[in-house]
């Protein structure tokens, strides 16, 4: 038997899911959260093998959720299941450690068989997910001559995160935005000064700007 735990806040969603789930030969679920510090509070003692997510809840979101469920239960699998279908919000799930992406239009069928694929060791992604992350290799490999030449060294994410120090934003704004811990942001601040040479935030973006990475 298949155990399936279910973090959802739209009530509506979660019986839904529920009550689908069960129906599937072989797969039953054992626990429900709209949010994801219950959830992962929830996972500690069910131990699930399938952890199926939003990414909107509340004090805890589902890209979070999946970052620390990866992290503290990596036996347990997990799949986001949301309305969001664009590249970023995709790609932060699958970096979070997410073996799946479904969006909530999935027909019953879908979610069986993704559950199936990933409990078998595999990834799964919806027709649509997986149009998207072709279209960003494709758009990567187009753009990835001219980020060598004026990145500093930088990884995307990093020119990212020093795009957005240079908006104003702090650390805690950051990792909301980008679905990132504070200390993950943290750890990006001080790698993005050690390849810069900076020693304090206007000589990062004073080098940001020199690179042409920033525009003001």
């Amino acid at each position: 038997m298949i155990k399936v735990f279910i973090a959802d806040d739209h009530p509506i969603v979660l019986d839904g899911l529920k009550t689908a789930i069960n129906s599937f030969e072989g797969k039953s679920v054992v626990g429900v959260a709209s949010n994801g510090e219950d959830a992962l509070r929830q996972l500690d003692f069910l131990k699930p093998d399938i952890l199926l997510t939003d990414i909107s809840m509340p004090e805890m979101n589902g890209i979070d959720l999946t970052r620390e469920a990866a992290r503290r239960f990596p036996l347990i699998k997990v799949i986001i299941m949301s309305m969001h279908e664009n590249d970023a919000y995709i790609n932060n799930a699958i970096q979070a450690g997410a073996a799946g992406y479904l969006l909530k239009d999935a027909e019953k069928k879908e979610i069986s068989e993704a559950i199936d694929l990933i409990m078998e060791g595999g990834k799964y992604y919806s027709k649509t997910v997986s149009q998207i992350l072709m279209n960003g290799i494709y758009n990567s490999k187009n753009q990835e001559g001219n980020r060598k030449s004026n990145q500093g060294g930088l990884s995307n994410r990093e020119t990212e995160v020093l795009r957005l120090i240079a908006s104003g934003l702090s650390n805690k704004e950051i990792g909301v935005k980008l679905f990132l811990s504070t200390r993950t942001v943290d750890a990006h601040r001080y790698n993005i000064m050690q390849k810069l040479e900076a020693k304090n935030t206007a000589e990062m973006i004073k080098a940001g700007i020199k690179l042409k990475l920033l525009e003001f």
